[in-house]
């Protein structure tokens, strides 16, 4: 059977170039690391890639929800730190009040706790990342609006936020509130109030108005005690979330660079084989292209 030339020219040209691809994605895995460099190169694995990087995102979001998460309730737990500090020494001034004092002192006592209602409207009105902390979710009002008499000192608060709580994602099913509960931001307002009493009961020289104050008083910290504790088992709940999502991400990586990280030496030892072969072809077509049809008829 006779073979055209163009046929076999056609032949080694073809080969040639299946060759020097081979050659050139070898290369390609020996250079980066990688198996896989083209959809085409591993389809079923490309899927899987394509899911598996599809999580990792997934995931990595969660983590950012994570640290926020975290940072609002260091935040918010920071505030309320402070504000139980309040508590503790309004609570000791009205157990002094309730002694045999002088009358001086007790305007003393009373200026004292003037000072801590400032500083306790201050922090209820504490702003993180220019949101109102204790709000709730309406976070662009300052939630807590004291009244003031003609002289500017604070004679009551209202609390003007909501009961709300923002919930931030940590997984495909779980989420947390980082914020203050209705029931603390409310709290918050309530202790503000009960310290004007306890000055104007200092300042009225009455030790059973002082007693009632301190008695509610009372009350308001254990509400600041529950929502500190609280806070405390919410920032441990986020911190255990972010193991978990990193050891997640983690074996997601492991799995991702099963199947897209290439095997170097056998690359290598692969990319030598086709080398050779690549070198050994160009020589053969070479030297069949010398050929012609007087070589034959010789």
């Amino acid at each position: 059977m006779r073979i055209a030339s163009s046929t076999v020219s056609d032949n080694i040209v073809r080969q040639i170039q299946n060759l020097g691809s081979q050659q050139a994605r070898l290369q390609s895995q020996v250079a980066n690391g990688q198996r896989i460099t083209n959809p085409d190169d591993d389809p079923a694995a490309v899927s899987r890639v394509i899911n598996l990087e599809s999580e990792r995102r997934g995931i990595e979001q969660f983590q950012r929800n994570a640290e926020r998460a975290l940072e609002v309730s260091q935040a918010s737990y920071s505030g309320l730190q402070q504000i139980k500090k309040l508590s503790d020494r309004a609570t000791e001034v009205g157990t002094l009040g309730t002694g045999a004092i002088s009358s001086d002192a007790r305007t003393a006592y009373a200026s004292e706790i003037n000072q801590l209602i400032e500083q306790a409207v201050q922090l209820g009105n504490t702003k993180f990342r220019n949101d109102y902390i204790y709000a709730g979710t309406a976070v662009d009002t300052p939630p807590f609006a004291a009244t003031r008499d003609a002289s500017g000192e604070v004679t009551g608060a209202t609390y003007a936020g909501n009961t709300t709580q923002s919930a931030i994602a940590l997984s495909e099913s779980s989420s947390v509130a980082p914020g203050t509960s209705g029931a603390t931001n409310t709290g918050i307002g309530d202790f503000i109030n009960r310290l004007v009493a306890l000055r104007d009961a200092l300042r009225g020289g009455t030790t059973a108005a002082v007693q009632t104050a301190q008695t509610d008083l009372l009350s308001s910290e254990d509400v600041l005690v529950d929502a500190l504790s609280e806070h405390g088992a919410v920032q441990m709940r986020i911190e255990v979330n972010q193991t978990q999502q990193s050891e997640r991400a983690e074996n997601l990586e492991k799995l991702v660079s099963a199947e897209a990280d290439g095997d170097l030496p056998s690359a290598i030892v692969k990319l030598n084989q086709t080398q050779v072969a690549y070198q050994a072809a160009l020589q053969s077509a070479s030297n069949i292209m010398k050929l012609s049809l007087l070589d034959y008829l010789k």
